[in-house]
């Protein structure tokens, strides 16, 4: 299993550039970076920031997020190389399928399913509630508390708040899965038009903001200390999630080795730079420990006698989610299809619709069980296993990359400075520490002491390796090829 490597040769074979019903390349390096952007601004910013500030970080959250930054970097600079050396759906998936083999494959696009999905449900809660606020606060158009939280969601004291459903959260899920299925360039376009207005939210925020700072309220500067420091690095992770979606729409993009590194790296680029300034100055205009809301952003706003922007905010936040859900659910659907294109899932998962040229059935499928659980599951239990997943891929990409190049040392496409160890090792021992540092702040398993995040990963994982013994293993494409090739009778 470990051995059991698909050649380069047939995964660059399926990306369709001679084949009539492969994925339709429309997306050049503006759309990427648009992508990116639409990706990773989203929940990080306008409603985790206050979280880590009051609960892990202070006013030292600004070093949280150049710490998440460069761990994210490295990552991005690993993605980028082997993102342009095979570009073919499957992202991490398929960078590992090349170079360490099936099994540890598979766990990759477990992990990858496992971060887009329970990431997308939980952007989709949050989305929820910022359109519900806008919708009573500016339209008067209240919509019952019963059908605005699960069953299993309480109040800021735990009282339950006697929940049926969370409908808008499904309606939101449902609304960019019919998106993504009428095509892929459509939705790129959309998400574009979508990002530009955020970033102008983004940049109002800071122009509006930068003049209300009060410096006196960056005091004390580490009140958690360094470890609640990196503890805020760890939980704002989920912030930069996103980027690496981008390297899933290798095989639907036109120049893959030039636009693929610009989309990631540049993208990374950007929200790096806004997040600083960002976070700099949301804890500057009210004490961090006022900010535990559950929206942070338009409340500082308002403490600083400014309520008149806190609209402008929420329209932000409601268009920065909508193309983290875009995003992240793009992402899935093409892990989805790269992995039952090899067999490890079922391969009807693989079809492309026949006029829009899209993964439809795959994308409307997981857009309902995404639905389904953004309504029924309360946001602290979806939103704390995201991460894991993320970086857990992140730690095996990054072990695939020289891997990948000593394996097939002709292909073409960006290459990581320093050559392919020093980055890529780098990438691997960040990432794994943000692991251990998740533990900061995360609720534990009853009285086990275990975190939520690494007790919910290590379920998914044992589900996924029931899964691929069941199925997966014996379904597999390579290994069918490979169990053909053995009986054959010599020539």
């Amino acid at each position: 299993m470990l051995q059991r490597v698909k050649p380069l040769e047939l995964i660059l074979a399926e990306s369709g550039e001679h084949q009539e019903h492969g994925l339709k390349r429309s997306l050049g390096p503006w759309h990427l970076i648009a992508m990116g952007i639409g990706a990773v601004i989203g929940t990080g910013i306008f409603v985790l920031t206050g979280v880590a500030a009051a609960t892990r970080a202070g006013p030292s959250l600004t070093l949280s997020m150049v710490v998440a930054a460069v761990v994210s970097a490295l990552a991005a600079l690993c993605y980028s190389e082997v993102a342009s050396r095979i570009p073919i759906a499957g992202s991490a998936y398929t960078f590992a399928y090349a170079s360490v083999g099936e099994l540890l494959a598979w766990i990759v696009g477990w992990d990858l399913i496992l971060e887009y999905g329970v990431g997308a449900a939980t952007v989709s809660i949050g989305w929820a509630g910022y359109l519900t606020g806008f919708l009573e606060s500016v339209f008067h158009v209240p919509i019952p508390i019963a059908w605005q939280h699960s069953p299993f969601d309480v109040g800021p004291t735990g009282e339950p708040l006697h929940g049926i459903a969370n409908l808008p959260a499904a309606f939101g899920i449902l609304l960019i899965t019919t998106l993504l299925i009428r095509g892929t360039r459509e939705s790129a376009t959309v998400n574009a038009v979508i990002v530009a207005v955020k970033v102008l939210v983004v940049l109002f925020f800071i122009a509006v903001g930068f003049s209300h700072v009060n410096t006196n309220n960056w005091q004390p500067y580490f009140p958690f200390g360094v470890s609640g420091m990196l503890g805020g690095a760890a939980f704002m992770f989920f912030a930069y999630i996103g980027f690496d979606a981008v390297s899933t729409a290798a095989e639907e993009t036109k120049n893959p080795a030039r636009d693929l590194p610009i989309g990631i790296l540049g993208s990374l680029a950007i929200c790096t730079v806004l997040y600083i300034v960002f976070v700099a100055i949301i804890t500057g205009l009210v004490p961090y420990t006022h900010l535990n809301v559950a929206s942070p952003v338009a409340y500082a706003i308002e403490q600083a006698g400014i309520p008149w922007a806190a609209t402008v905010i929420r329209v932000g936040a409601i268009a920065g989610l909508t193309t983290v859900l875009l995003t992240m659910m793009f992402g899935q659907s093409r892990i989805i299809f790269a992995m039952a294109r090899d067999g490890l899932i079922p391969q009807r998962f693989a079809a492309i619709h026949p006029v829009f040229r899209t993964p439809a059935l795959s994308t409307g499928v997981l857009g309902i069980l995404i639905a389904i659980t953004a309504a029924l599951t309360p946001i602290n239990f979806v939103g704390s296993l995201a991460n894991m997943g993320t970086l857990a891929a992140f730690i095996l990409v990054s072990i695939s990359l020289p891997i990948l190049r000593k394996r097939y040392p002709d292909t073409k496409g960006f290459s990581v400075p320093f050559g392919p160890y020093i980055i890529p090792a780098l990438a691997a021992i960040s990432a794994f520490t943000m692991m251990v540092y998740l533990r900061i702040g995360s609720p534990t398993v009853g009285n086990t002491g275990i975190p939520v995040p690494w007790f919910g990963f290590i379920v998914w994982l044992l589900i996924g390796f029931v899964l691929y013994f069941l199925y997966g293993r014996g379904h597999s494409t390579v290994g069918i090829d490979e169990a053909k090739e053995a009986i054959q009778p010599p020539a």
